[in-house]
């Protein structure tokens, strides 16, 4: 039989109703249903709660309820077990998640029944230099991006930029983006960065509000590193897929690469992008 794991967004209340209905259909067709620990609290069901290090042993689907921030964190607990994610919708247009609520079991059957399609999305490898014990090494996944970034209102950050163990120059900017192509509709794309097709493999250096004439987007082979250090005297803030990792001080490094493991989405079909970008931007055909 699967084991199918839930990830539930912690503030919408339709996404547990629909989670706990899921639950309780698998469990009667013999299907093993967990968790992670903070979800299972929140949910009611805390005996179904697993820590985030156990919760991908033989785990066979992750299914995500809520909008594209909790496909983000049930990427990155399960990408690098190779675990396929479904993406349920509970939140506005999202570009990740491919169901909406009412079709939620039908998907999951879809699954267990052989009847779907694996999209492959390019991950992120971000690893962290830091002089902080609690930062140093710090290995993190992401899906869209992450981001070095000032931290204090009214001043820029300077950061070293080294390609393939290079010098390319110093930025001056509010922060640097580090995408995927996944990520060149979130963050990347409101910095004026391009938007590329997600199954594409390519890393996006985008800079935000920069205070140099270079101000473009590089679009980089997905065998590059993008080595990052925090230059100058201010500090910077990184942030992974929106998630807050710390704040690194002068001299700390950030390098990011191509993981070696890919995103695994669950598709119900052709999954059409220029219709997505058209719903969502309101283009129109003429």
């Amino acid at each position: 039989m699967a084991v199918v794991a839930f990830v539930v967004h912690p503030e919408r209340p339709e996404a547990t109703k629909v989670a706990l209905h899921l639950a309780d259909w698998l469990a009667e067709l013999g299907h093993p249903v967990r968790l992670p620990q903070g979800d299972a609290e929140r949910v009611g069901r805390p005996e179904l709660g697993q820590p985030d290090d156990e919760l991908c042993s033989g785990l066979d689907l992750a299914v995500s309820l809520g909008g594209d921030g909790t496909m983000l964190r049930t990427v990155a607990l399960v990408a690098e077990a190779d675990v396929p994610v479904i993406g349920v919708n509970f939140g506005q247009l999202g570009y990740l998640t491919d169901v909406e609520p009412e079709g939620a079991r039908q998907a999951i059957g879809r699954f267990l029944a052989g009847e779907h399609r694996i999209e492959e999305r390019m991950l992120l490898d971000v690893d962290v230099e830091a002089a902080d014990t609690r930062l140093a090494e710090h290995h993190l996944v992401a899906l869209n991006e992450a981001v070095l970034e000032k931290t204090a209102s009214g001043h820029t950050v300077r950061l070293d930029v080294d390609l393939d163990g290079a010098r390319f120059t110093p930025y001056a900017a509010d922060g640097l983006i580090v995408a995927t192509p996944t990520g060149s509709t979130a963050y990347a794309f409101s910095a004026r960065g391009p938007i590329v097709e997600p199954t594409h493999r390519a890393l996006l250096l985008t800079p935000v509000s920069p205070h140099m004439l270079f101000d473009r987007t590089l679009v980089l082979d997905d065998d590059a590193e993008v080595r990052l250090t925090v230059a100058g005297q201010r500090p910077a803030a990184l942030v992974v897929d929106g998630r807050s990792v710390g704040e690194l001080q002068p001299g700390d490094v950030v390098r990011c690469r191509a993981a070696a493991h890919v995103a695994r989405l669950v598709m119900s079909g052709p999954r059409d992008f220029h219709a997505i970008l058209k719903a969502k931007f309101g283009l129109t055909d003429r």
